[in-house]
Formats: structure tokens, C-alpha cells, sequence
């Protein structure tokens, strides 16, 4: 087997792990909204899985991506891979600056003003739109890597 097909494999799973995990947040956050009681331990959970387990995942996805352009002699500048690596770093930066610092907000502000304050409900619609951005960015840069696209010249 390839080094370029070991590659694909790491590749292709730490985008199950990394998408799968992230396509949950909604169905954790929308638990925690029934169950009010449970929200602080819910609003963590995300937060481990975050940090543990999809950021990981994501970085992954980085390094055997880079990897499988050096093994399979592709290039950088092939339009869909240009596209999909820029549309990568504007979803990690919003990742990075946007919705993990919206989640975190979002746990102090429950810990100190509780669920209807201002504070928790304008942290909590910020993570939600920042979510669902993120998701969508996620979804085109798989549609890039699966139909590689001629894009452009």
C-alpha cells in the first residue's frame, strides 16, 4: 500500500472524527436548552469535545493533507486544493477567535448571570451563527476534496 493511500485513510478519518464531532454540538446545545439543570455539564462537554477531540482532528486533517499533496505530487496551486486550504484557515481563524471563545462566554456568563441573562442569550445566538458558518465552510471544503472541481483555468 502507498504512502499516499495511508495518508487518505488517516485523512478521510480524522474528518469523520473532526465533522462528526462538531455536527453534534447543535443536538448537545438544544439537550441543554430542555434541560436547563444540565447545561453547565453540557456547555463543558462541548468544550472538552472541542478542545480534545475535533481541534485535534482538525490539525490532523492539516498535516496528512500537506502530506498527501507531497505524496501524490500534487500542488498548491491546483485550484480546488488553493480553495479548500483558504476556505481551512478562514474556518479555523473563526473556530479559533469566533466559537470557542463564544462557548466560553457563554459557560461564565450562565455560571454568573444564568440562562436568560442578556449576556448568556447574546453568547449563546453568537455560537449558534458562528456554528452554523463554521459547518457550512466544513461542508464546501469536503465538497472540494471529493469532486475536485476544475474551478477555474
Amino acid at each position: 500500500m502507498s504512502s499516499y493511500l495511508i495518508l487518505k485513510y488517516i485523512h478521510v478519518l480524522a474528518v469523520i472524527v473532526a465533522v462528526g464531532t462538531n455536527a453534534t454540538y447543535g443536538v448537545w446545545m438544544a439537550l441543554g436548552a430542555r434541560q436547563p439543570d444540565s447545561l453547565r455539564a453540557i456547555l463543558s462537554g462541548v468544550g472538552f469535545l472541542d478542545n480534545r477531540i475535533a481541534n485535534p482532528a482538525y490539525g490532523l486533517l492539516l498535516i496528512t493533507g500537506l502530506a498527501m499533496l507531497y505524496a501524490g505530487h500534487l500542488f498548491v496551486s491546483t485550484p480546488w486544493i488553493a480553495t479548500a486550504l483558504g476556505l481551512y484557515v478562514v474556518a479555523m481563524a473563526l473556530g479559533a477567535r469566533g466559537a470557542t471563545p463564544a462557548l466560553r462566554t457563554q459557560l461564565q456568563a450562565l455560571e454568573s448571570g444564568g440562562l436568560q441573562s442578556e449576556r448568556y442569550q447574546r453568547a449563546a445566538a453568537r455560537g449558534r451563527t458562528l456554528g452554523v458558518i463554521f459547518m457550512v465552510l466544513v461542508l464546501v471544503i469536503t465538497f472540494l476534496m471529493v469532486a475536485k472541481p476544475a474551478l477555474w483555468g
